[in-house]
C-alpha cells in the first residue's frame, strides 16, 4: 500500500493517513471516515490497511555520532545492553565527516526491516537539517526514539539531558569558588543542545552572578579538541578565570590552550567539562565535569521504543520530550578563583 495514494484520494497528508491506519488519536471522525473510504475505494480492506509493517526481525537500529568522542561509544554500549536484555540485536551505525550519511543509514536499516530505530545526536538536533526523512519514518509507522535534542516537526518521543540544569550546576559551583568572569565554550549554534546550553548558561549567570548583566562570555567552535583550543584561547584573552565546556573533549582543548598561555589549571583557570566520558577521571588534572545520565537515557529509550514496537500506548507521546537530570562531578580541574580576581570576602 502506498500512503501517498490514499492521502491524495482522501485529500489529507500521509501523516494523517498513518495515524488513521494505526489507530492513533488526534484525527477527527470526519477525516478518519474519509481516509477509510479512500482505503476501500482503492481496493484495500481495512484488515490489510491495519496489517503490521513487517514480521518482527528482532533487530534494533542505532545511529550515533562520531565514535572519536567517547560519549558515543558509551551510548552505543548502553543501548546494546538494554536491547540485549529485551531479546533484540543492535545494528550499530556510526557517523563521521565525509562518511555514510544519516539518510543512507536510515535507508539501510529500513531495508533490513529493523523493528525500531534509536538516533543519538543526529539530524533531529540540527536546526538546519532537512527533517523530511523523519516524517517518512512516521508515515511508514517505523518506531523511532531520538536522544539529545528534538524539534517541533519530529513526531517521535525524545529523551535529553537537561542542558539548563547542567549549566546552572556548573555556574553555581564556579561562582561559589569566587569566579566572577566565567566563559562558555561550546559548539555550533545550529544544534539544539548548543542553543539550550547557551540559554541555560546565560540564565545561570544572571542568577548566580547578578553583577554581570551581559550573561558571561560565549565562544562557539567545534565539539573537538581543536575547537576547545580555539574557544579557550578566545575566552582566556577576554579575561575569564573559569570556562564551562560543551563536551569533555572541548574541555581538554581548553586546558591545552591554558597551558600554551602559561596558565596552570586549576590555579589560574578552572575548567568544567560535559559528559563525564571514560578516562576523564584520569586526565591531568582529573576533569570536573557534568555527567550525562547515559544509562538512564539508554534504558528509557529502549523501554519507550519497545512500547511502540509492541503497539502499546506510549508513556511518552509522540513529539514529547523527557528531560534527565545531569550531575556535577567535582574533580581536580576547578578551584578557587585567583586571589587578585576573586570577590573580596564580605
Amino acid at each position: 500500500m502506498r500512503l501517498t495514494d490514499i492521502a491524495a484520494r482522501a485529500g489529507v497528508s500521509t501523516a494523517t493517513v498513518s495515524r488513521v491506519l494505526n489507530g492513533r488519536p488526534g484525527v477527527g471522525e470526519e477525516t478518519r471516515a474519509a481516509v477509510m473510504a479512500a482505503v476501500e475505494e482503492l481496493g484495500y480492506t481495512r484488515a490489510e490497511a491495519g496489517r503490521p509493517r513487517h514480521r518482527p526481525t528482532g533487530l534494533i537500529g542505532l545511529i550515533v555520532g562520531e565514535m572519536s568522542n567517547p560519549i558515543f561509544p558509551a551510548f552505543a554500549q548502553g543501548i546494546e545492553h538494554a536491547a540485549a536484555g529485551a531479546g533484540y540485536t543492535q545494528l550499530l551505525c556510526t557517523g563521521s565527516p565525509g562518511g555514510i550519511s544519516e539518510q543512507d543509514y536510515l535507508d539501510m536499516l529500513q531495508r533490513h526491516q529493523v523493528d525500531g530505530i534509536v538516533i543519538v545526536s543526529g539530524q533531529h538536533s540540527d536546526t538546519e537539517a532537512d527533517l523530511s526523512r523523519y516524517r517518512q519514518l512516521d508515515d511508514l509507522n517505523i518506531p523511532l526514539v531520538v536522544i539529545n535534542g528534538t524539534q517541533e516537526e519530529i513526531q517521535a518521543p525524545a529523551l535529553s539531558t537537561d542542558e539548563h540544569a547542567a549549566m546552572d550546576l556548573a555556574v553555581r559551583h564556579l561562582a561559589a569558588q569566587g569566579h566572577r568572569r566565567i566563559g562558555l565554550a561550546t559548539g555550533p549554534t545550529q544544534f539544539v543542545p548548543t542553543l539550550r546550553k547557551i540559554e541555560g548558561f546565560q540564565t545561570a549567570v544572571a542568577r548566580h552572578l547578578p553583577e554581570d548583566p551581559e550573561g558571561g562570555e560565549l565562544a562557539n567552535s567545534l565539539f573537538t579538541l581543536e575547537g576547545g583550543v580555539a574557544a579557550g584561547t578566545d575566552l582566556i584573552q577576554r579575561g575569564c578565570t573559569a570556562v564551562v565546556c560543551g563536551s569533555d573533549v572541548m574541555a581538554l582543548g581548553v586546558i591545552r590552550a591554558a597551558r600554551s598561555a602559561g596558565l596552570d589549571v586549576p590555579r589560574d583557570l578552572s575548567v568544567v567539562g560535559f559528559d563525564d566520558s571514560s578516562m576523564v577521571a584520569f586526565t591531568d588534572p582529573p576533569l570536573t565535569t557534568l555527567r550525562q545520565p547515559v544509562d538512564a537515557l539508554c534504558r528509557s529509550a529502549m523501554a519507550t521504543l519497545l512500547r511502540q514496537i509492541q503497539n502499546q500506548s506510549a508513556e511518552l507521546p509522540a513529539s514529547a520530550e523527557l528531560l534527565f537530570e545531569p550531575e556535577l562531578v567535582v574533580r581536580g580541574s576547578t578551584a578557587a578563583a585567583p586571589a587578585e580576581l576573586a570577590e573580596p570576602a564580605s
